[in-house]
């Protein structure tokens, strides 16, 4: 019984993690538990008739994996790619697929005190995606559910790529 203790609080410990990351001012954080790893930006193959947000694909490792540019994806302004640009690997639904960010900084642990709600901004602004404001000290996360993010539409175009 005390091992299943463990683990729970384990789990709940993990599951505050989040990997922190900028696109252009803004700090962004994400489940560390959907990263699988970080890789410099190489360019990908284009593939015809995507949106513009997809990339392209990598061959990582013999797996063909779709990558996604969020800056365009959230209409950022012109991504530029540097030495700091970053893929972020992710493991969504079973699904491998890269993001590409400006940059990574650190994995941050928010106790659900650090987490609040994403403001609401009515029908104006889509915050479905969003599962609140992470703060610490004076920094400020915006926390993306990724996996609502990547809609199920956005993972069968990706599914569609990597074949």
């Amino acid at each position: 019984m005390q091992a299943t203790t463990t683990e729970s609080s384990q789990t709940d410990i993990s599951a505050h993690e989040f990997l922190a990351f900028t696109l252009g001012k803004e700090e962004y954080g994400i489940h560390i538990l959907k990263v699988q790893e970080l890789r410099g930006y190489e360019a990908p193959t284009r593939i015809a008739n995507a949106p513009a947000f997809i990339k392209g694909v990598v061959n990582l490792r013999g797996i063909i994996v779709p990558i996604v540019d969020m800056r365009i994806k959230f209409n950022l302004g012109t991504p530029t790619y540097d030495q700091f640009t970053v893929v972020i690997i992710l493991n969504i639904a079973g699904r491998v697929m890269g993001m590409v960010v400006d940059s990574v900084s650190d994995v941050i642990t928010l106790s659900p005190e650090q987490v609040k709600p994403a403001p609401e901004m009515g029908t104006a602004l889509n915050t479905d995606h969003l599962i609140g404001l992470g703060t610490i000290d004076e920094r400020m996360l915006i926390l993306v559910d990724i996996d609502k993010l990547m809609s199920s539409a956005e993972l069968g175009l990706m599914d569609a790529i990597a074949a």
